[in-house]
């Protein structure tokens, strides 16, 4: 983990401007407060993401017992009752393949895909797998539970253009991407936001619930040079984000066709105290933007924009505009309770020899991005798996 090494003097003026507004500093908001304003944290080695598959996969390629299959679908379970004997899968070419498990079979198809793998399988309400035919292993709420962090960006021109405006210039950003690529340094390398803060909406609350995110760039950035092309209009943006959302949603089959997507129906805004929660953050996100700190660097406010003002003007820009910050869990969420599809050791409930080992585990949101709290899930996993045979063996046609 590294933190973020913009230099835009922009981002301290925020953290200035949210002390202004009540919020204070925090020099680490995965520290032992996370409430405040901080310099974003991020999974950064030499110049470049350590995602899983760099951190992880990558050293163990050369693993006598690690087999990796790319251009495969996995279409279903192989199912003996109520225990699991492998996995069926669809190479590109067309060719089925079987995969036995010696020992037992782990799913991290994610929060979308392994609902769909479990349901397709025969493991999932059974009302609902009835309905595309499918037969009933096990009736477990499988695809309930959908969230999602939900927020809209607030988007101000800059009055001068900023750092990463000035290396889009196309000759700067073409030097920039051969030096981060060769050397992992250099503006090609900085992400350019650099900043994170949480917030309460309210004092009572024992953790925030509500995230700014922040960005330092125009919303639509492209490479410019003089004559060729005019640069364009620089911007500044903040994104208010609801952390605890209390809506629902779910992830349903669209058919018992292993290829067919899954229907998402995320619910957002269904219950009655998310919208107002995400209009406070939207107004607490403005009065931020509006402090003195921030003056050498705000223009002018263009989303929403000043006509919109009112508490049902700012929900019908709120619900125009929202997005998903992309972090979507909870749909076979591990528990002791009837509600769950897991048990604790993130083990199938009345299914012999299965795990998930994903987001969709997670029985709730936590109050920042999931990235991280994915990888210790798999950590823990693997710790719980530890020092038995081989995953999956035999491969045969």
């Amino acid at each position: 983990m590294e933190f973020s090494k913009t230099t835009d003097p922009l981002f301290p003026a925020w953290v200035e401007a949210g002390k202004a507004a009540g919020i204070p500093a925090n020099p680490d908001y995965n520290g032992k407060i996370q409430e405040g304003f901080g310099r974003g944290q991020y999974s950064v080695r030499d110049g470049r993401r350590s995602s899983s598959a760099r951190a992880y996969l990558r050293p163990a390629r050369n693993r006598a017992n690690l087999t990796v299959k790319t251009g495969a679908h996995v279409t279903r379970l192989r199912m003996q009752g109520p225990r699991v004997a492998g996995v069926e899968y669809v190479m590109a070419s067309g060719d089925i393949v079987r995969a036995e498990a010696a020992s037992e079979v782990i799913i991290s198809a994610g929060t979308f895909n392994t609902p769909q793998l479990l349901m397709l399988s025969g493991v999932g309400p059974a009302a609902h797998l009835r309905e595309h035919g499918i037969n009933v292993i096990a009736d477990l709420p499988v695809g309930k539970n959908l969230q999602d962090h939900l927020g809209s960006y607030m988007g101000y021109t800059r009055k001068s253009p900023g750092w990463f405006h000035r290396e889009m210039r196309f000759d700067r950003m073409a030097v920039n991407m051969v030096r981060a690529y060769f050397s992992g340094s250099g503006p090609g390398t900085v992400i350019p936001s650099g900043l994170h803060a949480f917030i309460k909406t309210r004092p009572e609350l024992s953790v925030p619930d509500i995230e700014f995110m922040f960005r330092g760039a125009s919303f639509t950035p492209y490479l410019w040079f003089p004559v060729i092309r005019p640069a364009y209009q620089d911007g500044i943006g903040i994104r208010p984000t609801i952390l605890h959302p209390d809506s629902r949603g779910e992830v349903l089959l669209r058919s018992a066709d292993p290829f067919a997507p899954p229907r998402i129906c995320y619910n957002f805004l269904s219950v009655p105290n998310d919208l107002p929660t995400l209009r406070q953050g939207f107004k607490i996100a403005r009065e931020v933007m509006r402090q003195e700190a921030l003056d050498p660097y705000r223009g002018v406010e263009v989303k929403p924009g000043d006509r919109v003002q009112t508490d049902a003007e700012i929900d019908e820009w709120l619900k125009n505009t929202a997005i998903t910050a992309h972090h979507p869990c909870g749909t076979s969420q591990m528990g002791t309770t009837p509600d769950a599809v897991l048990d604790p050791q993130m083990r199938v409930r009345g299914i012999e020899r299965l795990r998930v080992v994903d987001a969709s585990a997670m029985p709730d949101l936590v109050s920042a991005h999931i990235n991280a709290c994915v990888l210790m899930m798999a950590e823990k996993g693997s710790d719980m798996i530890r020092g038995r045979e081989p995953l999956l063996s035999a491969l045969d046609q």
